[in-house]
């Protein structure tokens, strides 16, 4: 397994919160998310990781250069134009193996994401999303579910209780709806999930409790909570 990592954010909420160091280098717990997110991956089985970063921050990609990981790394360094095209230039490294899809500044309690993908491995689906019904984001991304927890709609309603958690497990199939996505002209990965949705691919919701976008300087906190309780009050 593989394991890719979206790390191309600007991160302005944050700086306008006087936060003035890049996301994927700002510390929550005592790592970087950057360092944290490739943790987990590796502790989920992960043998290698390919991260794309925007060449606006030189550091983040020297950090990654430099730093001594528990998988080797593949660096893209792009100044993509949306999220959707920051997960398409992940494919060349992602193509040949199942991968977990982590976006940087996603914060889980201790161990749920190997849990989330021991669950989906174990499912054998196309792809999975990790969900949860902790809703502490401004712009969450609704995911509707029927009773075996098999996704129906994606960005549709209001009314489920579980939104995106920021982690994704895919098979590399996944990757021939990209010229379909590009032909709809379709510019964010919600938007891409919401197609795979719409057009019947089969999408497992698996439930990783509470977890925390770290997008403002008040999230890190809640994040701190997170790991370390377990938990959200």
């Amino acid at each position: 397994m593989k394991a890719g990592l979206i790390a191309a954010g600007l991160g302005s909420r944050l700086v306008q919160g006087g936060i003035n160091v890049p996301k994927p280098l700002v510390v929550v717990g005592g790592q970087t998310l950057a360092a944290r997110a490739l943790k987990r991956a590796a502790a989920a089985g992960a043998q290698r990781a390919a991260i794309i970063t925007t060449p606006v921050f030189p550091e983040v990609a020297e950090y990654f250069r430099r730093g001594a990981w528990p998988l080797p790394l593949d660096l893209i360094v792009w100044e993509s134009p949306n999220s959707l095209e920051s997960f398409l230039a992940l494919e060349p490294y992602l193509r040949e193996a199942e991968f977990v899809l982590q976006t940087v500044d996603a914060v889980f309690a201790p161990g749920a994401l190997a849990d989330f993908v021991s669950q989906a491995r174990k499912a054998r689906a196309p792809g999975a999303l990790g969900l949860t019904t902790f809703q502490d984001d401004e712009s969450p991304l609704y995911v509707e579910v029927g009773a075996d927890m098999q996704i129906s709609a994606v960005g549709r309603s209001k009314l489920s209780p579980y939104i995106t958690a920021g982690c994704y497990f895919f098979r590399p199939e996944v990757f021939d709806w990209r010229d379909r996505a590009r032909a709809l002209g379709l510019k964010a990965l919600r938007e891409f999930l919401a197609l795979l949705a719409t057009n019947g691919y089969p999408l497992l919701g698996i439930d990783v409790g509470p977890a925390v976008d770290v997008d403002h300087p008040w999230d890190i906190r809640r994040a701190e909570e997170l790991l370390e309780t377990g938990n959200l009050t």
